[in-house]
């Protein structure tokens, strides 16, 4: 792992909350071939599978008939959609790829396997303005975040609008980030970085509890960014206490594991956070450039990335999804891309 300035927390609150340069409109250069060494993880490797950024959208989009080609050739190549900011990402049960891209103010979602693409830029006359978190329920509804508008907003699976929110009486969206769904309750739960709490609501919006408050005691948060619902847990990335919070869903404390440092097994600006069938969680670092993986008990595992553009390297990583079929995503910001890993179980 690449070695980080160790950074006052001051400092790493004032670069959460300002964000970072703005992305080149150029493409990354044209990565490697050759696909980097799969890291060993207790039970299993990771391998690299691809990565999808601005090509990929291209090829998506560009028309291939030969009517198409006729109709660029004597008006011109349309204007094709691009990929600017990737930020967070998921993947609805038909296996599609969607992420948020901050600086285009749109959601991307791709069928790599019937070769569709489709954005969502916000409501009718109402864009999006900073698009943070993605998820989806169980019918496929897609839910994002806008962390500047306050708002969750809601859309069918072709991306029509059905709904918005900004989180109810007395429990009033300051800057949502974070979405995780428990399909199984139909609940949706939200990190308020400004209100320093994991909001709940069910899908309609309505209010149903507040989880913690702002401290460094168990339970408290200190600018929590993501979160993610794994095998009864609820994962929290804390960031500004650079730590990981374990937490029922119903809000009680279990655990936590980290610290803020500049080496491998520390913390020192937490982003996405997933977790693998095996229970391992893997925590992105933007400092870092990196996905760490942790044991249930908050033991470093391993480590993958490095600062760069080839394949396996990433340049301010953020949001992070794991899939049911143990696919990592890994939004790489500044690369203008997403990666693509599998955890591969090792048999015994």
């Amino acid at each position: 792992m690449p070695r980080a300035f160790q950074a006052a927390a001051l400092v790493a609150c004032l670069l959460f909350l300002g964000g970072s340069p703005r992305p080149s409109t150029a493409a990354p250069p044209s990565p490697s071939a050759d696909s980097p060494a799969p890291p060993s993880v207790s039970q299993g490797a990771i391998d690299f599978v691809r990565t999808v950024g601005v090509n990929e959208v291209h090829e998506l989009t560009k028309s291939h008939s030969l009517w198409g080609k006729l109709l660029n050739l004597v008006a011109g190549a349309p204007q094709l959609p691009s990929v600017a900011r990737p930020y967070g990402v998921t993947e609805d049960s038909t296996g599609r790829l969607l992420f948020t891209d901050t600086e285009l103010g749109v959601v991307h979602i791709l069928d790599l396997e019937k070769r569709k693409y489709l954005r969502i830029a916000g409501k009718k006359g109402e864009g999006f303005v900073s698009p943070i978190g993605v998820a989806v329920d169980a019918a496929d509804n897609i839910y994002v975040s806008d962390s500047a508008q306050g708002r969750i907003y809601v859309f069918d699976a072709k991306g029509k609008f059905l709904r918005l929110f900004s989180g109810g009486q007395g429990a009033a969206l300051q800057r949502p980030t974070g979405l995780a769904i428990d399909a199984g309750r139909k609940l949706l739960y939200v990190t308020d970085t400004l209100r320093h709490q994991i909001l709940v609501l069910d899908l309609d919006g309505n209010f149903v509890r507040a989880i913690g408050s702002r401290g460094t005691a168990p339970g408290q948060f200190n600018f929590p960014t993501a979160l993610t619902l794994a095998a009864g847990h609820l994962y929290v990335v804390d960031a500004m206490n650079f730590r990981i919070q374990v937490l029922t869903p119903e809000g009680q404390f279990v655990r936590s594991f980290g610290r803020l440092g500049n080496q491998n097994g520390t913390l020192n600006r937490p982003k996405g956070i997933a977790v693998d069938s095996d229970g391992n969680i893997y925590v992105v670092d933007a400092l870092f450039e990196a996905v760490q993986v942790f044991n249930l008990d908050g033991r470093l595992l391993s480590y993958f990335g490095s600062t760069g553009v080839y394949p396996g390297q990433f340049v301010l990583p953020s949001g992070l999804f794991i899939s049911k079929r143990d696919r990592i995503y890994v939004a790489d910001s500044l690369n203008r891309r997403i990666q693509i890993f599998h955890y591969r179980r090792v048999k015994d």
